[in-house]
């Protein structure tokens, strides 16, 4: 199918197909609700290619992706999800945050948290309805499709920035595109029941997982919008070197 049709086609489900770089940059967000409709495998096909392109040194392409829908999908969340509600213990494979973050990331993880929390009724404190909702991370917020991503071991910090720029690129395709996703580093801390339910090679890391699919806009926290620190925050411009 061709990406005019996945256009209109994903305009009539999804917030509506944006057409320039610029409006798939500004609209994109990570989604927490989806709608049950399915994502043709044809139109994931077309995003994952078209994400390929993302820059990789000397086009090394470290990335491998496992996308998982229907029962497969379902059996998975329910093993990982039924692990996390019982406290089972697994363990990361890799270091996402510091033991101690500091600020300012620490003051701007704390306001996304209870930014978050704040639209679905979420007080601090409440650990019982904190667990509920980030479970649901397990459940890829119930979008039909999920996709799994994995990078050789003996890749080392290069390819995991080059990583990060083909994720990028796989979620303003889906918003080219008039679909939403959310990265989900959580699934990473499940990584073994993850490799044996996808028949993972062992000399291959899950890096993390992704809900793909058309955001439910009734859903109270999908009403949520990060704020982000003005260009004079973080930039600094240079126009003559010091001594």
């Amino acid at each position: 199918m061709k990406a005019d049709k996945l256009h209109k086609t994903s305009e009539s489900k999804g917030r509506g197909a944006v057409q320039d770089i610029v409006g798939a940059i500004s609209s994109r967000r990570s989604i927490r609700a989806f709608l049950p409709d399915q994502v043709p495998q044809k139109q994931i096909e077309e995003i994952l290619s078209i994400a390929s392109r993302a820059p990789s040194g000397t086009n090394t392409q470290p990335w491998k992706v496992y996308v998982v829908s229907g029962d497969a999908r379902l059996a998975l969340s329910q093993e990982i999800l039924t692990a996390f509600m019982n406290d089972e213990d697994h363990q990361f494979e890799f270091k996402y945050y510091p033991d101690e973050i500091g600020e300012p990331y620490l003051a701007r993880r704390r306001a996304n948290g209870w930014g978050l929390y704040g639209t679905i009724g979420i007080v601090k404190g409440d650990r019982a309805k904190m667990k509920v909702q980030h479970g649901r991370n397990y459940k890829f917020f119930d979008a039909p499709t999920g996709l799994i991503f994995t990078i050789d071991r003996h890749l080392e910090i290069g390819s995991w920035f080059d990583y990060g720029m083909f994720l990028q690129s796989i979620m303003l395709v889906a918003r080219s595109f008039g679909l939403d996703t959310c990265p989900q580093q959580a699934f990473a801390q499940y990584h073994k029941i993850i490799q044996r339910r996808l028949s993972i090679p062992k000399d291959e890391m899950v890096v993390c997982g992704m809900a793909l699919g058309y955001a439910d806009m009734a859903a109270p926290e999908n009403s949520y919008v990060t704020d982000r620190e003005p260009v004079a925050g973080f930039a600094k411009f240079v126009d003559e070197l010091a001594q």
